[in-house]
């Protein structure tokens, strides 16, 4: 099953990934701009198109993650601060459940 952390950490990973693709693609256009066959300038011009909409994408993407963990913050304070009892009761019963597992190993 997989956690809130693990698919934070795969989307921390895809943006990162994503950027160094852009970057890499933006320093392969800027040393290759010397080029003048006209397939070439085609095949560049196509590729700009598409790494420009790439860079939106991962603007887009980055907005989202952070709006979505910023909200589950939110409610998790709210419900927090409405139900602490709860939440230690949460909290100790999780560190019950980790310790009898680490116990077993």
């Amino acid at each position: 099953m997989e956690t809130t952390g693990q698919r934070n950490d795969f989307r921390d990973r895809l943006i990162d990934d994503l950027r160094l693709v852009i970057k890499d693609a933006e320093d392969l256009l800027r040393t290759t701009g010397q080029q003048v066959d006209e397939g070439y300038q085609v095949a560049r011009a196509r590729f700009e198109s598409t790494l420009s909409s790439a860079k939106s994408g991962l603007t887009t993407l980055e907005d989202r993650v952070s709006t979505t963990a910023r909200d589950a913050l939110e409610t998790t304070n709210d419900y927090v601060q409405a139900n602490p009892w709860q939440a230690v009761g949460a909290g100790a019963l999780a560190g019950l459940v980790i310790g009898l597992l680490i116990g077993r190993r």
